[in-house]
């Protein structure tokens, strides 16, 4: 009897592909770099990490023996106390990610369309091939700003539509008047919000408590200093939540991301202080860069700058800043061939940052 062939039993078409980080410790040792002196930008990370009293709490310790609460009652209190919205309204997750793949798990499957903006954060396209999910993608405009007529046509019959606002890689923010067109269509529209803390514009979170059509997506990662600890949460009408949680895999967020989680809400002034400096180091680094000439940094509302370049390309500038120990995060989609995209690190680390832009350019202008 024939063995069984995991590859021919694989029911998906095609293995999708998402375009991950390079591992910062193997960058390290090809190019023989001090790791105190590594500065990674390439992550959207928060270089402050989590909060003091986040800190204290993991060091107290947590009942790693025991499973967390399946039901999540004092995260979903603490998160909806933040977001300024009923506890029945939330559900959280390890990271969005595990979020935005529930909703592909619970309302899309084989033959639905979806729609994207492009370009865009890769984890939606990611989950529609696991899904069988076709994607339609509406470029951004030139300007890297939505396109709102073709995007309402598009989502007219659409299953659904993803949008981050802040979009990531580009900053911009979906404005209330096109969210409004969108929801108009009867389609599910999915709005993360990983960036919003670094905005100047109000979450959609409280609207998402009231609206069926609205889910709206939040993480700790990048305010909380948690990317690594993965913790997520999302914003929907308690039907909706109520239906969530009953589908979600129990257990889903592990003691330590929760008392970290919980640690980081208590914390939040600290959080909210270390996020206005980030902006203020994104509008000073972002002059600076643009004073050098061959860089012309995209207008951003999160904690990251999208660079366009005059000289080289995204990825050799890329190298030449890792052998200096600044790691970057540079794209293979061809309209992003000229651009490299640098999240914001401390005052003092931005200082190199702009030192080493300033060295590659005059090597490129003299190369």
């Amino acid at each position: 009897m024939a063995r069984f062939d995991p590859e021919a039993s694989l029911r998906l078409r095609a293995l999708p592909e998402y375009e991950a980080l390079d591992d910062s410790d193997a960058l390290i040792a090809r190019y023989g770099l001090d790791p105190a002196q590594v500065i990674k930008i390439d992550g959207n990370e928060n270089p402050f990490g989590p909060s003091p009293r986040t800190l204290e709490a993991l060091r107290q310790g947590y009942r790693a023996e025991w499973y967390p609460d399946e039901r999540q009652q004092a995260l979903r209190t603490a998160l909806a106390k933040y977001v300024e919205v009923s506890p029945e309204c939330v559900v959280a997750g390890s990271g969005s990610d595990e979020l935005i793949d529930q909703v592909f798990r619970m309302y899309l499957g084989q033959g639905d369309r979806i729609v994207l903006v492009s370009p865009t954060f890769g984890m939606y396209a990611f989950d529609a091939s696991l899904h069988g999910v076709e994607v339609e993608a509406v470029p951004l405009l030139d300007d890297f700003s939505f396109d709102d007529d073709a995007l309402v046509r598009a989502a007219a019959g659409a299953k659904a539509v993803f949008i981050p606002s802040p979009n990531n890689p580009t900053g911009g923010l979906l404005e209330p008047e096109l969210l409004q067109r969108i929801l108009d269509t009867g389609t599910l529209l999915v709005v993360d919000e990983a960036y919003i803390e670094f905005s100047d514009a109000p979450s959609y979170a409280r609207r998402a408590a009231t609206e069926t059509g609205l889910i709206v997506l939040r993480t700790l990662s990048k305010w909380g200093g948690l990317a690594g600890l993965r913790i997520g949460y999302g914003v929907m009408e308690a039907r909706t939540a109520d239906l969530f949680m009953r589908a979600k895999q129990p257990y889903n967020i592990n003691a330590a991301a929760e008392v970290a989680a919980l640690a980081s809400l208590e914390d939040a002034a600290v959080l909210d202080e270390r996020a206005q400096t980030i902006v203020r180091e994104r509008e000073r680094v972002s002059a600076a860069l643009a004073r050098l000439e061959w860089i012309a940094p995209v207008p951003s509302q999160a904690n990251f700058v999208l660079l366009h370049l005059a000289h080289g390309d995204g990825m050799s500038v890329r190298d030449a800043l890792r052998a200096r120990g600044i790691f970057t995060r540079a794209y293979k989609s061809p309209r992003l061939h000229e651009y490299l995209r640098i999240s914001m690190g401390t005052p003092e680390q931005n200082d190199r940052v702009i030192a080493a832009f300033a060295e590659v350019g005059e090597e490129l202008a003299h190369g």
